[in-house]
């Protein structure tokens, strides 16, 4: 009877129960790491291409003609109401070309998806980086089940996909909750990183570019307010000056800087979330400041980053078992 369960498992998630059928429905994500929400959501049974490439200034990249006639295509296409690519997909839109479904923040909100406040910035709604909030993914491969299924009626693959994505989101979320992390701060390097940090119960208090319109603060600025908090943070593909500017604040007070990543491409969404969680769970053991790591630094901080995410996880796992 187990062996026979297990069968009718794996031909619930095989994506040949879908593509043995129709062709797998096309996802096009305005960016990479969208993207690899739903790759991973959806596995095999979609397929999915994003329009930015992640080396280049989202806020700065426009169509190519090619990727316009890929939209007229699509069946469902995400958008963060962010940037100028999903301007013109609006503008296609309304001239009725498009044949697919976009989803908007207001599709997610209504599957959990929340903004963050800049408390640096007029306490307005933060935009950026609100993929690093594993909440937050969770509404956006949600919606995309929802809009999946209204478009392919009775095709129970993307329950079951979308079912093993979340368990193992929430998984993540329980391990980190352990660390009892929310009376710790942080200042950031850049707004998008807030996401990075908040849904552990790190209260993030100062960014050091407060917005993309406004010029970055000094460390001089930031000095006091950087001896009170706990951590700081700074992304791997932030430009150079800025990433400089957290290692000095680090310098000078002592707090711990933390590197995450906040744009990527070709792996898949948990890993990435794993690894910035480690590496900001990091910031709260012994640390020993430095201002370039050596290779031997990096394998040693490696191997710690590991044993800590697997304390984590098989404490979730023992939680989800004795339940």
């Amino acid at each position: 009877m187990r062996k026979m369960g297990l069968i009718l498992i794996i031909f619930l998630i095989s994506p040949l129960s879908f593509t043995l059928a129709q062709e797998k429905p096309l996802v096009i994500t305005s960016i990479a790491p969208i993207a690899e929400i739903v790759r991973e959501a959806f596995g095999e049974s979609v397929q999915v291409e994003y329009l930015v490439p992640p080396s280049v200034d989202p806020h700065q990249y426009q169509l190519t003609p090619e990727q316009i006639e890929k939209i007229q295509k699509a069946d469902v296409i995400l958008t963060i109401a962010h940037l100028p690519v999903e301007e013109k997909i609006e503008e296609l839109e309304k001239e009725g070309v498009l044949k697919g479904k976009i989803l908007e923040i207001e599709d997610y909100q209504r599957h959990g998806f929340r903004y963050l406040p800049e408390r640096w910035y007029n306490n307005k709604y933060n935009p950026h980086g609100i993929w690093l909030d594993p909440y937050n993914a969770l509404a956006i491969a949600e919606t995309t089940k929802e809009s999946l299924k209204t478009r392919y009626s009775g095709k129970n693959i993307f329950d079951a996909q979308y079912s093993l994505f979340k368990a193992k989101v929430e998984t993540i979320i329980l391990a980190y909750q352990k660390m009892n992390l929310s009376e710790k701060q942080a200042i950031i390097e850049l707004p998008s990183q807030q996401y990075a940090l908040e849904w552990m119960g790190i209260e993030v208090i100062a960014s050091i570019k407060p917005e993309e319109e406004i010029p970055a603060k000094s460390v001089d600025e930031l000095l006091e307010m950087a001896k009170t908090v706990d951590v700081i943070v700074y992304s791997v593909d932030s430009p150079e000056s800025l990433k400089n500017a957290a290692l000095e604040l680090s310098r000078k007070t002592g707090v711990p800087a933390i590197e995450v990543s906040t744009i990527w491409s070709e792996k898949e969404y948990t890993e990435v979330l794993i690894q910035n969680s480690a590496n900001i769970v990091s910031a709260f053991r012994t640390y020993i400041p430095q201002e370039v790591p050596s290779q031997q630094s990096l394998n040693t901080t490696y191997i710690i980053l590991v044993f800590i995410v697997g304390v984590t996880l098989g404490t979730a796992f023992g939680v989800i078992i004795k339940k």
